[in-house]
């Protein structure tokens, strides 16, 4: 006999079990993200429960998204997971079919992100594999750089940043509202290191450099800035900047098809404004 657990974030035990495949499967502990008051209910894992641990797993986290004015309810799907010994037992569709009751006819559609090794799998409930699209400016009119790293190692640095999340001005034309503690997810446990500031701009910016590209996911401001500006004021050193979001003003940035390799954007329901409008999940947005 076994049950779906769902809600129990503040049950230590089973969040325990939980952490402990998590970390086996996909080597992340979400236990500190707890500690720090970041674990909200918005993002729940449905949980197959046998002998008191969990044996199976899919996480629902649930988003508003603003689409050009219009507000979009959507679940976004992950950490599915299955303790070894109870693979090819069900399980996983056991759990979709509970969640698609849940939220089937509650959302405007549920999306999640597969690895390449999965890709035949989540077609078989229903989803299909969506392009999406990303913006990039070439290094042309690139400057000395503006921004400094702003240390990002405590929970007074975090909650600060946060706060700044939660009032900043959108940049983005496919923007998540109302969810700073997925953001934080990151920032508090992989990204202490990308958070930079420009006094110039008074704008924090979350970005990665990998050798002379530059991601930038996230802009964080109490006005709108020209992001060709955020782009160029990361210094010389870059030949090409990303954006991890879809800007609202495209002028000065290249659009093109987004290589989703080892994380394909599946759908289920209408993201018709997602592909027409050729646009992107914030890459901090994923769950």
């Amino acid at each position: 006999m076994h049950e779906i657990m769902k809600n129990y974030r503040d049950d230590a035990r089973l969040r325990s079990s939980f952490n402990e495949l998590a970390k086996k499967t996909f080597c992340i502990d979400f236990e500190d993200w707890y500690q720090n008051g970041y674990w909200t209910d918005r993002y729940n894992p449905y949980s197959i429960v046998i002998d008191g641990k969990v044996a199976a797993n899919v996480s629902v986290n649930q988003t508003v998204f603003a689409v050009n004015g219009k507000r979009k309810h959507f679940v976004q799907l992950g950490t599915v997971m299955t303790e070894e010994s109870y693979r090819n037992r069900g399980l996983i569709r056991e759990i979709m079919e509970e969640i698609d009751r849940d939220y089937g006819k509650n959302a405007d559609g549920i999306y999640l992100f597969a690895n390449n090794d999965v890709l035949s799998f989540y077609p078989k409930f229903g989803f299909q594999a969506a392009r999406q699209y990303e913006y990039v400016r070439r290094g042309d009119g690139f400057i000395e750089s503006i921004f400094e790293q702003v240390s990002m190692n405590k929970k007074q640095d975090w909650d600060m940043l946060e706060s700044k999340i939660r009032t900043c001005c959108p940049q983005s034309s496919f923007e998540m509202l109302d969810n700073s503690q997925l953001n934080m997810f990151y920032v508090s446990k992989y990204m202490q290191e990308n958070v930079f500031y420009s006094r110039e701009l008074d704008t924090y910016v979350i970005a990665e450099a990998d050798h002379d590209t530059l991601t930038v996911d996230m802009v964080i401001s109490d006005r709108k800035q020209d992001l060709t500006r955020i782009a160029d004021g990361f210094g010389r050193a870059f030949r090409q900047v990303i954006l991890g979001f879809t800007p609202e003003d495209t002028r000065g940035f290249e659009v093109r098809e987004m290589d989703q390799d080892d994380r394909t954007l599946h759908v289920k329901g209408d993201f018709s404004d997602v592909e027409e409008g050729k646009l992107m999940f914030p890459l901090l947005a994923h769950a």
